[in-house]
């Protein structure tokens, strides 16, 4: 786990939250299946629910995509991720968006990513940088790295390991998160 000692009664009420939510449950059991290396359900998978709750919404938004995220640097095939999309769609009847983390790096001219969370060290957004998976065990583990401060206080934030602050702008007005969720601490600056 990725957050350290300090952060541990917010991470516990974090893995509670997504224990308690039913169609989170489901989809960690069926990306378990698959056995990825090094696989999560990240981005809006935890952040809506954090948000939800500190919006204390009855009900989860539904989420636009369920993300799914490994690293296999040995099979770095797009066609691989796509029949694993399909697949978890035919399954579950969600929409499902599998991303080998071992490729990404060429999207965003990055060095090559060691591992999904180092990955996620660079998504545009801190508050989206954040994964759970369902161990054999039967538990749920986290990464988060970096951290769960500003998620779990309402924020909204660039990552400035991203670069580009104007796709955070763009994401930002085109998902309309600070609609959906009102009460969080956008900074609109530069946004029409």
């Amino acid at each position: 786990m990725s957050v350290g000692h300090a952060a541990a009664p917010a991470t516990a009420c974090l893995l509670v939250w997504i224990a308690q939510d039913a169609r989170r449950l489901a989809a960690l059991h069926l990306a378990r299946e698959l056995a990825l290396p090094d696989a999560w359900l990240a981005a809006g998978f935890v952040r809506n629910c954090v948000w939800d709750r500190l919006h204390g919404y009855a009900t989860p938004t539904p989420l636009n995509d369920i993300d799914l995220i490994y690293h296999d640097p040995d099979d770095i095939r797009e066609a691989r991720d796509r029949a694993l999309s399909e697949r978890l769609r035919a399954a579950s009847g969600q929409p499902w968006s599998v991303k080998n983390q071992a490729r990404m790096h060429r999207r965003h001219g990055h060095v090559p990513y060691a591992s999904a969370s180092d990955a996620m060290r660079y998504w545009v957004e801190r508050e989206t940088a954040v994964g759970v998976r369902l161990e054999a065990s039967g538990a749920l583990r986290l990464s988060a790295p970096l951290g769960l401060d500003s998620l779990l206080a309402g924020q909204l934030s660039h990552n400035p390991r991203h670069g580009d602050a104007a796709v955070f702008h763009r994401r930002v007005a085109e998902k309309r998160w600070c609609l959906q969720w009102p009460h969080l601490q956008c900074d609109l600056s530069g946004i029409r």
